[in-house]
């Protein structure tokens, strides 16, 4: 008489703890899995364009006649500068080009006659090699560059010829923004030597220049 009892009763028990489990299983929620989230590093890469300006101290050789002597010529400078970047991890490639004025100038008097020496327009075509460190751009730079020097003579008139050489030098980029940034940069400029009129001169440069560039 009591079996069929126990056994219901052992049945109901079971059946309720199945349930009780079941509910539990259906009330478990599980929190979902982190999500990682990675900070867009600065790039260098792209074009861009720039104003630069600053002062340079130049030193001329001047050979005439079996005469020779020496000067310097101190001035400012302006300008502009365009170019393009590649980055690949850390390292940054690029190319870019300068266009300036130069204030590199002296006037001599000799028996009233007054002759002025510098030379005006400059520029120069450069590869650049940079390390990144995120908004930060460390590098050296070099390549061709040229100047135009003139003698200009009172009641005389003006003579010119283009200097070529070379030009080295580093400097540093920082980005403000995504698309601004700064610049501060030293160059050495050698033009060697060239003759105006009857007069061979030779030249070479040293420039710090800082500046201002937009990216794109």
């Amino acid at each position: 008489m009591f079996k069929p009892i126990i056994a219901s009763l052992a049945m109901a028990s079971a059946l309720a703890v199945s349930a009780q489990a079941a509910d539990m299983v259906q009330q478990t929620e599980y929190a979902p899995a982190p999500v990682e989230q990675t900070v867009p590093m600065f790039t260098w890469s792209g074009g861009y364009v720039g104003l630069q300006g600053g002062g340079t101290w130049a030193n001329g050789d001047f050979t005439s006649g079996g005469v020779s002597a020496s000067d310097d010529f101190n001035g400012g400078i302006f300008g502009g500068f365009v170019g393009a970047n590649m980055q690949s991890g850390n390292f940054v490639y690029g190319i870019e080009g300068d266009l300036n004025y130069n204030w590199n100038s002296n006037t001599y008097s000799t028996f009233g006659t007054e002759t002025e020496v510098g030379t005006d327009v400059s520029g120069s075509v450069r590869a650049r090699l940079g390390y990144a460190m995120d908004n930060a751009l460390i590098y050296a730079t070099g390549g061709w560059t040229a100047a135009r020097g003139y003698v200009d003579v009172t009641g005389v008139g003006k003579e010119t010829e283009v200097f070529n050489g070379f030009t080295v030098g580093a400097g540093v980029d920082y980005a403000f923004t995504d698309t601004l940034f700064g610049r501060a940069e030293y160059r050495y400029n050698n033009y060697g030597d060239r003759d105006i009129g009857t007069t061979n001169v030779d030249f070479d440069q040293h420039q710090v220049l800082v500046g201002i560039g937009m990216k794109f």
